[in-house]
């Protein structure tokens, strides 16, 4: 394997759980890829993918993003996103003070508008997606 392949496997193994979370929604952004579908379920999923849907799927997995957090309002969002992804203080400050940060990935839509509630009521700013 070459140098460059060797440094990207040891900055990936450094990752956090969040960070490579967002680093896989990055990938899927930038290349324009989906990454929920592996590799065995592609040769299953492929004849369904040329039939035409006849029921759409409704979408029962979220991603919650925190997009804004003013000054005066940090101390209480911060409570709240520490109860939300059961991270530590510091990791918890690093998401409030890095908006827009994935908050949690693959809520279920009433957790998404409780959190949504919640951050909303402390003066922050969420996005459901």
């Amino acid at each position: 394997m070459s140098e460059k392949l060797n440094t990207i496997i040891e900055q990936l193994k450094s990752l956090t759980l969040l960070e490579a979370s967002e680093l896989v929604k990055e990938i899927e952004n930038v290349f324009g890829v989906d990454t929920s579908m592996s590799v065995g379920n592609m040769a299953a999923a492929t004849p369904v993918a040329a039939a035409p849907a006849e029921v759409a799927e409704e979408k029962t997995a979220f991603d919650i993003i925190l997009e804004s957090v003013p000054a005066e309002k940090k101390i209480a969002i911060l409570k709240i996103v520490r109860n939300v992804t059961g991270l530590g203080l510091k990791e918890s400050k690093d998401i409030v003070d890095n908006v827009p940060k994935l908050l949690k990935e693959g809520a279920s839509k009433e957790e998404g508008e409780t959190i949504k509630k919640d951050v909303e009521a402390a003066g922050g700013k969420v996005t459901i997606k």
